[in-house]
């Protein structure tokens, strides 16, 4: 068996990322003029300092129609599998994810395009898999969005029984199902190590059934640390009643400068004074309307960090102040987070030069051993 270097089975820190690269804007709904540009030349710089750096993982949003609003935000985005396939052809430790929409993609297409990308990247890949919930994208594709989630679950168990049988089972099979009928299918070649880590953003009733079934990463959002603390104890107890570990992650946004008040007030100008608003409320529009990945009462609550950093949790002032959060979410029981920033390659570095020392001292991430390598 290959050893498995995949940084997501690291059970010795706490987890960080990168979300949302792919997209322009990143999770800032903003007009500032230095708001992220996704082209693939800044996409890589990103992932090879990242990588330096020894962060965990990259993550995309997979996207087809964006936001609208003055900046359009999310109308342009890197396709998932082949923006993985590229960074994982240019890196050397980072695990990089692909996100992929079940409805839009073929079961046995999956398999076997997320198991090329693993060997590309010697077991640095992994599948977020999205069971669907933006009806815009639905219509572009000329498909019927399932109004109830009990379908789009069922559909997405069977989806993944299939990609999952297909990287384990070595001879060809049939398969009859609700959704699918299949003949003779197999895939070759497999995954590294027989398996990727997979994610799942556990939001309704369905899709955290779904999620602590199958995912070894759900994603939750961190809005009330306390009651995060219930939630995630539950996740993980659903989880073991089906004999199965799990780790929750959530997702944050960063504005760190050298003193806090630099720092606030950067993140009122590009969340507040230069929010594009529209596209705000467009993306609130659809959650209410069309997702249950957040309940209606929550999302009340988070109309300012959506357009921060897409609802994600703020670690706004100075180093100290950003590790000090990383550490409550440490705390709280979140096994780890993503990033994002207005600019992240501009902003990372910073980032990396002043957060990452201070929670090696706090004893939350190793100290990185791959520039030395």
């Amino acid at each position: 068996m290959a050893i498995h270097r995949n940084r997501m089975f690291n059970p010795n820190q706490f987890k960080l990322g990168i979300f949302s690269a792919n997209c322009s804007g990143g999770l800032a709904v903003t007009k500032v003029p230095e708001r992220w540009n996704n082209s693939w030349e800044n996409n890589l710089r990103l992932a090879q300092l990242c990588d330096d750096a020894g962060l965990d993982f990259l993550l995309p949003i997979a996207r087809w129609i964006g936001y609208g609003g003055e900046t359009d935000f999310h109308g342009s985005v890197l396709e998932t599998i082949t923006w993985a396939a590229g960074l994982l052809a240019s890196t050397r430790s980072i695990s990089v994810f692909a996100t992929i929409h079940t409805a839009m993609n073929h079961p046995v297409a999956v398999a076997k395009q997320m198991a090329t990308i693993d060997q590309i990247g010697a077991g640095r890949a992994g599948l977020n898999i999205v069971c669907g919930w933006n009806k815009p994208e639905y219509d572009a594709f000329g498909m019927e969005l399932p109004s109830d989630h009990e379908t789009r679950y069922r559909y997405g168990q069977e989806w993944f029984d299939i990609v999952r049988k297909l990287w384990l089972e070595k001879e060809p099979f049939d398969w009859d199902g609700e959704f699918f009928k299949l003949k003779r299918v197999y895939s070759n070649p497999k995954p590294v190590n027989g398996m990727v880590p997979i994610v799942n953003a556990a939001g309704s009733e369905q899709g955290r059934a779904f999620a602590t079934k199958n995912a070894n990463f759900l994603f939750t959002p961190a809005i009330d640390l306390e009651k995060s603390k219930t939630e995630m104890a539950g996740l993980k107890e659903q989880a073991r009643a089906q004999g199965r570990e799990v780790d929750v992650l959530t997702f944050s946004y960063v504005v760190c400068r050298p003193n806090r008040k630099e720092a606030e007030e950067y993140h009122h100008y590009y969340s507040q004074e230069q929010a594009d608003w529209k596209a705000v409320d467009n993306i609130i529009e659809l959650m209410f309307a069309h997702a249950q990945s957040f309940p209606p009462d929550m999302l009340k609550l988070l109309r300012d960090r959506m357009a921060a950093g897409h609802g994600g949790y703020p670690l706004v002032g100075t180093p100290d102040d950003v590790a000090d959060g990383l550490e409550r979410l440490h705390q709280a029981g979140y096994g780890g987070t993503t990033l994002a920033f207005v600019d992240y390659v501009k902003e990372f570095p910073y980032f990396r030069d002043e957060v990452l020392p201070r929670l090696e001292a706090k004893g939350l991430r190793e100290k990185n051993s791959l520039q030395a390598a």
